[in-house]
């Protein structure tokens, strides 16, 4: 290696312990792959690498070969994208599977969300969207107000680990400090290895999940044998000393409850713009990035353009998160959800919120029937939230003379665009806008909002 190589800064490379390859190789980069691997060609053999980006010439072990490919993981970059952190910010990056991009610069991460997204479109959906908007995006650290932890008792690394699994492996990675966590319990994530570890039960505690407020943290603590007496004190002395409320799950989701305070605060958070509160229960589902997520609202809002006399039908409604807003701007919003308890607390944040112009209703939006799961309501306006699976089924419910604009939140690109393709080619639509927003910075996560307006 000459001088001036040597004197260059190099980028910071870490592995899992212990990792055996199979062998090595040199590749260049040509693209990343939609889980953020750097995606290469060695002898016409597509080559996919962990922690490599477009562009680099880098050394890698080889983890993986198959016929068609050989999946491996980067030693040494040789020459460094200019988009590149040569040193991320945490510690543990490279070895904990929380995090896939804090090696690549914020901008950068987020046109490459958006290259995930219009490559989606284009090989899918075969279809495009005639505008693109500014991406949605937040602070990329300390956002994240919900997780689950994993938390082990492994004595040959000196007692309980707390933090993330490891790539590619079941093993937890020992976190002091979580640079995406939210702070307030970030910084907790010490206190949580000595409590757990002065328990009676510490190889019984697999997991503590984390759901914050905007004034409110609850720390949900899974144990798969009882807690003793001084198990209960301890957990509660944690809770006083700590400003959290601290809630057990001994077990399935509807065995959680607080431990302390016994009578505890709402978790909630504010909508300010739109004046409404989302009050919810620690396993409830909501989304992990408040500030993006008010954005979010905001944005969908925006493009559905409401105006008096609009009856608008939220799908995959939740607590309400878009639908009470909305009950703000329009005459009537008709929200529809799959789980009853979500249906109930949506109906509950409502009342709070005294909000009489939104009706909840319990459907089935997998199930193909004859009968919408609106039944005979009518509205102009729809708003789809769906989960990962996409909305398919219940877009196969809109005639093709239906609602004058679509507005179609999305948290997996893939869906989207099969989704899109059904909305533009099948039923007609025009696909008017998108844009990606980026609810989880420093990975590889994807969320995106797209407008549909029927055709005149």
């Amino acid at each position: 290696m000459s001088q001036a190589i040597a004197d260059k800064p190099q980028a910071i490379i870490r592995q899992r312990p212990g990792i055996r390859f199979k062998g090595s190789g040199t590749v260049r980069i040509e693209s990343l792959s939609h889980d953020a691997r750097g995606v290469g060609h060695v002898e016409g053999k597509t080559v996919f690498v962990e922690g490599a980006l477009p562009g680099e010439l880098v050394e890698y072990g080889l983890l993986r070969s198959k016929s068609s490919f050989d999946n491996g993981s980067v030693t040494r970059v040789i020459e460094a994208s200019p988009d590149r952190v040569l040193s991320p910010r945490c510690e543990h990056f490279g070895i904990c599977g929380g995090c896939s991009l804090q090696h690549l610069q914020d901008a950068a991460q987020l046109r490459y969300k958006q290259q995930i997204v219009l490559e989606n479109f284009d090989k899918i959906g075969k279809v495009q969207p005639q505008t693109w908007l500014e991406p949605l995006t937040s602070a990329s650290w300390g956002y994240r107000r919900k997780a689950r932890i994993g938390a082990r008792l492994v004595p040959k690394k000196g007692g309980v680990l707390v933090g993330f699994r490891e790539k590619r492996s079941a093993y937890i990675t020992d976190i002091e400090y979580c640079h995406v966590l939210d702070a307030r319990v970030a910084t907790l994530l010490p206190a949580m290895h000595q409590l757990i570890g002065g328990l009676s039960c510490p190889d019984q505690i697999p997991q503590i999940e984390v759901a914050a407020g905007d004034e409110e943290v609850v720390l949900v603590f899974r144990h798969l044998v009882a807690f003793t007496r001084e198990d209960l004190a301890d957990l509660t002395a944690f809770s006083r000393s700590h400003n959290v409320q601290v809630w057990l799950q001994p077990g399935g989701p509807d065995s959680v409850k607080p431990l302390w305070p016994e009578k505890p605060p709402a978790l909630k958070y504010f909508l300010p713009e739109f004046d409404v509160e989302i009050q919810f229960r620690p396993t409830d589902f909501t989304q992990v990035n408040v500030e993006v997520n008010r954005k979010m609202v905001a944005r969908a809002i925006d493009l559905l353009e409401l105006q008096e006399g609009d009856e608008v039908l939220d799908l995959f409604c939740g607590l309400g998160n878009f639908t009470l807003p909305l009950a703000r701007q329009c005459d009537r919003v008709l929200g529809i959800e799959g789980d009853e308890t979500l249906v109930a607390g949506a109906r509950d944040n409502a009342r709070r919120n005294a909000i009489g112009n939104a009706r909840f209703v319990t459907g089935d939006l997998y199930q193909e029937t004859e009968l919408p799961p609106w039944g005979n309501a009518k509205f102009n306006k729809v708003l789809i939230d769906p989960p990962r699976s996409g909305a398919l089924e219940v877009i196969k419910h809109i005639p093709a003379n239906g609602p004058e604009r679509i507005v179609y939140v999305s948290c997996y690109p893939s869906t989207l665009a099969r989704d899109a393709d059904y909305l533009v080619n099948e039923l007609g639509y025009h696909f008017e806008a998108a844009c990606v927003m980026d609810m989880f910075p420093q990975t590889s996560h994807v969320e995106s909002i797209a407008l549909f307006t029927r055709k005149h």
